[in-house]
């Protein structure tokens, strides 16, 4: 499916010498394409020069290519054919691993004259992943004494997929004791929770089992099972009960392994082995069991891993408080990461002239560079600025684009080379920057009459 976008052409002005510039009138258009995952290699994604209003042999000649680091990956421009194709295989699941709606955004630079358009490509999602367990079995130790209305947090299963296709429902069998009770997050998730509905009697069924089940939306349907095991127990009537059911802590990115995020705390009114707590982490769907850890006895949560705010943001730790009778509580722990200024802008040259003639109008661009800082807030804001003593001047475009143009007039018989730095800084404390030095040759019009060295000469014979 296409959503063609509007473009603006502009007529191809003539230049001195051959040199390509770009004026600030650049050709700016755009274009929606939207795929499914997982098409074979090769694949036709869309008529590029169709859509953008451009003829094949534009593309040839403007060596038109595709800037993304990311997008080259995955599609590539057939500049003969005027067409975008499929150059490996697109997992949705892995491309976006956090987000529903999931697009590659790249931009299509060509020359002589510079232009540049932004393409989008919306991935769509096929039902290709099952819903799935990370344990095949759970097992409880539950009280006879257990009332009725007693919760048992379960294990959340898993389905990358989105929307319809992803996890839609769970189903517990047999149902005699239990039933099952959802809750939704604000993030999207459900977690799932067995209710007792009738009293346990350890003379009569020491042991009981379950099979959990998680299914999609998907056509045709896909499940996964989970086995519960319970083992009846004496004489364990309270629950542990955690102090908060949300705990808020804050760490800084890049702090060093075994720093301490935050304790949590649960008490039990029961005495001697049925009050002893263990403290546990639930997560299954991310990979907060990879980065924290949680003593079991105290409840300290720290860290076992570097974490990086430009990857996370925020974690949300499930934490579940189990006594020795089976009976347990659930909270969760809420970490805002916080950036610190630990990158660098990142300067990167889009096109540039490297020779200009000395009659070129001001405003005339003879680099294009992009500027990209992934810090974010003070930290990521950039300025950029030239040398003094040039006459260039730096103008900000879209996208993080900036153009080098000419200031005013320039005159090879004064100055026939520049050396230009552009030098990028954020606002970050400190200030981290970075600059990149250009070498601009002046070519020579004819723009001087020959004069003699006097007015008049005289001589005798």
């Amino acid at each position: 499916m296409l959503k063609r976008g509007k473009t603006k052409r502009t007529m191809n002005r003539p230049v001195l010498l051959f040199i390509a510039l770009l004026s600030l009138d650049s050709v700016i258009g755009q274009a929606s394409y939207s795929i499914p995952e997982e098409m074979p290699k090769g694949s036709l994604i869309g008529n590029i020069a169709h859509d953008l209003g451009l003829e094949t042999k534009r593309l040839v000649s403007g060596k038109a290519e595709i800037f993304n680091r990311n997008s080259a990956e995955y599609v590539e421009l057939n500049r003969e054919r005027g067409v975008l194709l499929v150059k490996d295989r697109i997992d949705r699941e892995a491309l976006c691993t956090e987000t529903t709606v999931c697009a590659l955004d790249f931009q299509v630079i060509l020359e002589n004259p510079m232009e540049f358009y932004t393409v989008t490509i919306q991935i769509t999602d096929v039902n290709d992943n099952a819903p799935t367990f990370e344990k095949g079995e759970m097992k409880f130790k539950i009280s006879e004494s257990a009332i009725n209305g007693a919760k048992f947090v379960l294990e959340r299963a898993v389905d990358h997929d989105v929307g319809i296709n992803g996890l839609q429902d769970y189903l517990l069998k047999p149902s005699d004791h239990f039933v099952l009770k959802l809750h939704s997050n604000a993030n999207g998730h459900k977690n799932v929770e067995m209710v007792l509905q009738k009293p346990l009697d350890r003379e009569k069924q020491e042991q009981i089992k379950l099979v959990l089940t998680a299914v999609d939306g998907g056509e045709p349907q896909m499940s996964g099972t989970m086995l519960i095991v319970i083992t009846v127990l004496d004489a364990n009537d309270n629950a542990p009960v955690f102090t908060q059911k949300t705990y808020k802590a804050a760490v800084t990115e890049n702090s060093p392994k075994g720093t301490v995020v935050a304790t949590v705390t649960a008490s039990d009114a029961d005495e001697g082995s049925n009050s002893k707590i263990t403290y546990s982490i639930t997560n299954t769907l991310d990979n907060v069991r990879k980065v924290f850890k949680i003593n079991e006895e105290n409840g300290q949560i720290s860290l076992i891993q570097n974490i990086d705010f430009e990857k996370s943001k925020y974690f949300q730790i499930n934490v579940l408080a189990s006594d020795n009778g089976g009976l347990t509580d659930s909270s969760k722990l809420v970490v805002d990461v916080q950036d610190v200024n630990d990158n660098k802008p990142e300067i990167r040259i889009m096109s540039k002239s490297n020779v200009i003639a000395e009659d070129s109008n001001p405003d005339t661009v003879v680099t294009i560079i992009n500027i990209e800082d992934l810090d974010s807030g003070k930290n990521g804001d950039v300025k950029c600025f030239v040398n003094e003593n040039v006459p260039f001047i730096l103008k900000s475009s879209r996208n993080n684009f900036h153009s080098l143009v000419t200031d005013n007039e320039l005159d090879r018989e004064r100055a026939s080379e520049y050396n230009i730095t552009v030098t990028c800084s954020d606002e970050g404390v400190p200030s981290l920057s970075s600059s990149v030095t250009l070498t601009l040759q002046i070519s020579d019009v004819n723009d001087n009459a020959p004069v003699f060295e006097r007015s008049s000469y005289e001589a005798y014979i």
